[in-house]
């Protein structure tokens, strides 16, 4: 979906470029002139430099040399220049071991040495080459790697720095090579403080020889990270006008003095260096252009909009890759995030450096490479109106004008800003209105309506009679009798319809209302039409979800109900204590609070033929109508077994082969067996997986040793044991199942100390008795079953 265009400026919000074209086209041949002037002041000092690189005298000597040279020639400065620099290209060396350039006379003077001797012969050659290369550079980093590419051979140099004194007489890195940007960086800018070698040499206006690391390093704070890094340096200050403000520091890795040779290479490197030097600080042709520059910037000043004038900057490949700002009207400043600042002069990304990877970067050199005029999209922009902060809309246009351009930026009335706004809302609720004139039968809709219809905008829209043809059939009548009454009797009203899509079915809805004129007739319709596919889609998913919810519920509770009645059926509680071979039992059952709410857990007790009493609980994992008939089968198979005559251990083996090849294969189930013989008052009893039994004698608790047993239904070949104590008259015994104890986030152990604690406080030991018990292990909501047979051995006054 898109939004509408925001709509443009009206001609003649802002003055006819083209007469602003002819205004700067006439001031450009002025700019011209000048820009000539200023290159031969350029190439005046680059041949001074070559002269005073290849002579080795001083820049005024170099000067007076080629002023003598061209009046003996014939010849204007200019000319004789630009004949020096041509006859750059290096001739065999002469019988003194130098090369000499054409034009330039070099009368045997060789670099001298700080010591009045003449320099070697590789060295003069050197310097000639040094000099040759030198006219080349442009700045001073430039000369900073070119100074490195031909004293590291020579002279093992690593890095070379090059210092400028500031006014505080602090110093500033201006060039450098051979050392990475990060330490370029840190040692940017150097504060006036003592302890600096290269504001020693600067000071003193002698070069400093770092040749002992060890004592260099107590002296001076040494650059480098790690200063171990050059165990070697030297600073030399260069002089111009008889005062030294550069130093050129020349760093080495290795170790040692410089010899006299190197120190006479790195002084005559650092003479020709101060021609270059002057070069680059050589100051500009005199401000005959002030009045043209000066007249563009008033013209750009009376500008009602922001703009600007850029010039192109290349690189030596002939890309752009920046743009000098000309002229500019006040508010650019505040567009480019630089507020209050001056632009005019200045580079563009030095401005606003992220505009490199913003649209306009682009379409300036789109314009520049085409010709063609660029407009980028709207964007909002806060600025201070009446000292209140609020967004404005602007747009950014750029037209070539020769080989400049103007860049422009359009700021977008309030009407313009509500248009943008009202597209974004429609965008955003998918959504868009529509009009309609009953009188003239012509309609009008926003972009967005033909998308949400997808009907091809070149087919117009159509009539409001006709809109019940786009729905399905079975949804035209309501929308067709809708319509009807909003025309005849200006009843407005909200209608939902679907229509058929290349996407599919997509629901919509049309809410519309009347216009009247004087006499109450509908003479127009407007409304808007919005997307509820998703929202239907959902409403359907949510009816969807309610109706598995409300049959999950009803097959639970069905199933709740027939588990219950199983297990009413099948434990069948007593409501008084019942009396088994000699021991009192009671018993409670109470299932869980959640979830289908009925479980596994049962118990047992009753007395066998032979007199002894049967005392079993149990548990199944799981809840539900399975769980229950588990419990149904192992109860009654329990019993029988042990009825019929088998021990407890071979009753609890023959029923984990009987869980092992039950229907559900995987159920598994813990249980306690226990038979208690009242002639010998001997408790024999065995488990499986089953917290062990609680006895309290005397006032005091413990709980049975448990003999081996392993969960019944978990393995094919289990070990099960009997494990006998005696029970004594007014002996307790509990036995429950792990619903008591268990209470996450507590541990089992936890649990089973509070039980201990609870059989021990004083409570009534009448039928019931059970009650406080569960009432003090309980929680208020049970996650499980629980199952407790409480076995008493009566006193003798009780019996």
């Amino acid at each position: 979906m898109t939004s509408e265009p925001v709509t443009p400026a009206q001609p003649g919000a802002a003055p006819d470029l083209v007469e602003l074209a002819k205004i700067v086209a006439r001031q450009r041949a002025e700019l011209d002139r000048l820009r000539d002037q200023a290159a031969t002041s350029a190439v005046v000092e680059r041949a001074k430099g070559a002269v005073m690189a290849l002579s080795g005298c001083t820049a005024d000597a170099a000067g007076e040399r080629l002023v003598r040279q061209a009046r003996a020639a014939r010849r204007t400065l200019l000319e004789e220049c630009w004949i020096t620099l041509g006859g750059l290209a290096p001739t065999p060396p002469g019988p003194g071991g130098t090369s000499e350039a054409p034009g330039v006379d070099a009368p045997g003077a060789e670099a001298q040495t700080s010591e009045g001797s003449a320099a070697p012969d590789d060295v003069t050659a050197a310097l000639a080459r040094l000099g040759q290369a030198l006219v080349r550079v442009m700045t001073p980093l430039d000369l900073a790697r070119c100074l490195l590419e031909h004293l590291g051979p020579a002279l093992s140099a690593d890095a070379v720095l090059i210092y400028a004194r500031r006014p505080d007489g602090g110093l500033e890195l201006i060039g450098h090579a051979g050392v990475d940007d990060r330490l370029a960086a840190q040692w940017s800018q150097v504060p006036p403080l003592s302890g600096m070698a290269a504001l020693d040499a600067l000071r003193a206006g002698e070069p400093r020889w770092l040749e002992d690391f060890a004592a260099d390093e107590l002296r001076y704070l040494l650059i480098g990270d790690p200063p171990q890094r050059w165990l070697s340096r030297a600073w030399l200050p260069v002089l111009t006008a008889g005062s030294a403000d550069i130093c050129v520091g020349v760093l080495r890795g290795r170790a040692g003095a410089f010899t006299p040779r190197d120190r006479a290479h790195l002084r005559g490197a650092i003479g020709l260096c101060a021609g270059r030097l002057r070069s680059f600080d050589a100051p500009p042709p005199e401000r005959d252009s002030d009045a043209t520059t000066d007249a563009v910037q008033a013209l750009f000043e009376a500008l009602p909009i922001a703009a600007m004038l850029l010039t192109p900057l290349r690189a030596a490949t002939g890309e752009t890759e920046d743009f000098r700002v000309e002229a500019a009207t006040a508010q650019v400043s505040d567009l480019l995030g630089r507020t209050g600042e001056e632009p005019a002069g200045r580079r563009l990304l030095e401005l606003h450096p992220a505009l490199a990877l913003e649209p306009l970067w682009q379409g300036c050199l789109r314009v520049l490479a085409t010709g063609k005029a660029y407009e980028g999209e709207p964007f909002a922009h806060e600025e201070v109106v009446a000292g209140v902060a609020e967004l404005s809309l602007y747009t950014a246009r750029v037209a070539p004008l020769g080989d400049a351009l103007v860049v422009s930026w359009i700021r977008h009335g309030s009407s313009d800003r509500q248009e943008q706004r009202l597209a974004d809302l429609q965008r955003l609720g998918s959504l868009g209105w529509a009009n309609w004139n009953l009188a003239t039968q012509e309609a009008s809709w926003s972009t967005q309506v033909f998308s949400l219809l997808g009907r091809d905008p070149a087919h117009g829209p159509v009539r409001l009679p006709e809109v019940p043809e786009l729905a399905l059939p079975e949804d035209a009548p309501a929308l067709t009798r809708a319509i009807g009454e909003l025309v005849h009797d200006g009843r407005p009203f909200d209608m939902p319809f679907r229509i058929r899509t290349s996407a599919g079915t997509r629901h919509l809805r049309l809410v519309a209302e009347a216009v009247a004129d004087r006499h109450g007739t509908p003479v127009e319709v407007h409304g808007f039409v919005q997307d509820m596919t998703a929202r239907r889609r959902a409403e359907l998913a949510l009816v969807e979800s309610e109706r598995a919810i409300l049959t999950q519920h009803d097959v639970l509770q069905a199933e709740r109900t027939l588990a219950s009645r199983l297990q009413h059926a099948l434990l069948p509680l007593a409501n008084r204590p019942v009396h088994l071979a000699g021991l009192r039992v009671e018993v409670a059952y109470l299932p869980a609070q959640s979830g289908v709410n009925v479980g596994g857990d049962w118990f047992s007790a009753i007395e066998l033929p032979d007199g002894d009493a049967l005392l079993v609980v149990g548990d199944v994992a799981g809840h539900g109508v399975d769980a229950v008939a588990t419990m149904a089968q192992l109860r009654f198979t329990a019993k029988g077994m042990v009825i019929t005559g088998s021990s407890l251990t071979g009753a609890l083996a023959r029923l984990n082969t009987l869980l092992l090849h039950s229907r559900d294969s995987h159920a598994t189930a813990t249980m306690v067996l226990a038979r208690y013989d009242p002639r010998r008052r001997r408790l024999v009893w065995a488990q499986a997986g089953h917290p062990p039994p609680l006895l309290l004698r005397d006032g005091e608790v413990r709980y049975l040793p448990r003999p081996r047993g392993m969960l019944l239904g978990a393995s094919g070949t289990p070990v099960y044991q009997e494990a006998e104590c005696r029970l004594d008259p007014g002996d307790r015994l509990i036995l429950y199942t792990d619903g008591l104890v268990e209470h996450p986030p507590d541990s089992i152990d936890r649990g089973l100390e509070q039980l201990g604690e609870a059989v021990t406080a004083p409570h009534g030991d009448g039928p019931g008795s059970l009650g406080p018990l569960l009432a003090r292990m309980l929680p208020d909501v049970r996650r499980d079953d629980v199952c407790v047979v409480d076995v008493r051995v009566p006193g003798v006054q009780e019996r």
